[in-house]
């Protein structure tokens, strides 16, 4: 079949499978804390002496609103805020120590957000310091954050190098200054260009760019010369992501007009053409959105199939606890799910006083558990073994979508085992999504609960 037409028949709401099941599966239930310390404290004994935990911190505050931004953020410009929130999180990660009974080896930590270079230099310092205080680091630990290029500075890299960090995520989205003026991200090529070259000096090893389609505004000609200018740079990696138009979720993208916005053509052309660039320079597929430079860790771990998918993303420690700390942020304990509320003053309320405050949650069948599994080796090693488990709980329909599949060049199937082919790489999504048996038994609602797969 025509790509093109492939691409307009799989162009449709789809989970981006951070998780199995996804968050809207979970349902509204509060999970009980001591039930889901339980939990914690299961897989922490498993795995922690041999694959160590994760850490995720989420750190809330901008000073400016991004208006294509989904995720939880507070505005200000009040950083006397940064002492309570830092204290707060140093609290809750005491919460895990005690469940831990033993050190903690912490294979991965990253810092997402909102903006964390929001907070200063010495306080992120308190903050990773804190952390590490009571656990271990172990031999190939990776710590990241994400930068915001505009308030990045050398001192906030610095910084966080003293104290382990070698990856750096810059959001840069486009460098239209009409784009950017659309979405209140002012910010020139030449503060794009400090900040990595800073990073680089310092002795960062790894600089990645997000760069997004289908934004307000955004042309192939606003496309075509982002890439020129990050071709002057190389990141040695690339998140090129879709626009997730979702406004009943986020006021900050009410203000676009349909008209503001690439169709459904237009965004696939913008596509196009990024992933046209991104093979020019030497970028390679990692898959959903994902690209590296062959030197780059992540390539090196998707060639030996030990890439890993969380909330964090793709990411190189295949670890199965992931302690998400801070207002709003998710766990991943194997076996469940927890999320913060994410409140910020309720949240620093529970952390004062010792407690957790999980606003939702979700505990796994054994089903659940097979299916998760059988997803991330799809999404994350690019093939699935059929074995006696995962045949079990296999609809009886899969075999003739994945048929339809395999005509299509998106697969190639036998009796052992499902592989993605190149093609398929575009579809990884719609290929996961056949295993979903929470998704398939849906009534409804879909389009409201996920962004388009391209």
């Amino acid at each position: 079949m025509d790509r093109e037409l492939l691409i307009n028949k799989y162009n449709v709401p789809v989970p981006r499978y951070t998780s199995y099941p996804t968050v809207p599966f979970w349902g509204d239930e509060q999970p009980q804390v001591s039930d889901w310390l339980k939990v914690v404290k299961k897989t922490f004994d498993e795995s922690n002496a041999e694959k160590g935990i994760s850490v995720y911190i989420h750190l809330p505050y901008c000073e400016r609103l991004c208006t294509y931004c989904a995720c939880t953020k507070v505005i200000t410009r009040n950083h006397d805020l940064e002492d309570q929130y830092i204290d707060a999180l140093l609290a809750e990660w005491e919460i895990y120590l005690e469940t831990f009974k033993e050190k903690p080896i912490i294979r991965e930590l990253h810092l997402g957000g909102g903006t964390p270079t929001f907070f200063n230099p010495e306080n992120l310092q308190k903050l990773i310091n804190g952390i590490k205080k009571n656990a271990q680091l172990h031999p190939n630990h990776e710590f990241s954050f994400e930068g915001h290029p505009n308030n990045t500075t050398r001192e906030h890299l610095q910084a966080l190098y003293e104290v382990g960090f070698r990856r750096v995520s810059y959001g840069v989205q486009d460098f239209d200054p009409e784009v950017q003026r659309v979405i209140n991200r002012p910010q020139s090529f030449e503060t794009v260009k400090e900040v990595t070259l800073a990073a680089r000096e310092i002795g960062y090893d790894s600089v990645n760019f997000d760069l997004i389609y289908g934004l307000p505004k955004q042309q192939l000609s606003s496309v075509r010369d982002t890439f020129d200018k990050v071709s002057e740079l190389k990141p040695d990696r690339i998140a090129y992501y879709s626009y997730a138009h979702v406004p009943w979720k986020t006021k900050g993208q009410r203000i676009f007009t349909d008209a503001d916005i690439p169709d459904s053509a237009a965004k696939r052309a913008l596509y196009d053409l990024g992933k046209e660039k991104l093979a020019e320079l030497g970028y390679s597929d990692v898959g959903m959105d994902h690209f590296s430079l062959p030197h780059d860790e992540l390539y090196v771990a998707r060639e030996e199939k030990r890439l890993h998918r969380n909330f964090m993303g793709y990411n190189t420690s295949h670890t199965e606890l992931l302690i998400g700390l801070g207002a709003s942020s998710i766990s991943d304990a194997k076996y469940a799910y927890a999320q913060n509320v994410k409140d910020i003053k309720q949240y620093e309320k529970a952390a004062k006083a010792k407690e957790l405050n999980l606003v939702k949650g979700y505990f796994l069948s054994n089903e659940d558990v097979i299916v998760k599994r059988a997803i991330l080796d799809i999404t994350c090693r690019r093939e699935l073994f059929f074995s006696d488990k995962v045949k079990q709980y296999l609809p009886e329909s899969i075999q003739e979508e994945m048929q339809v599949m395999v005509d299509e060049g998106i697969i190639r199937v036998d009796d052992e085992k499902l592989e993605v082919t190149d093609l398929g790489m575009i579809f990884l999504r719609n290929i996961a999504k056949l295993f979903d048996n929470k998704l398939r038994y849906a009534k409804s609602g879909e389009d409201k609960m996920f962004s388009k797969s391209i």
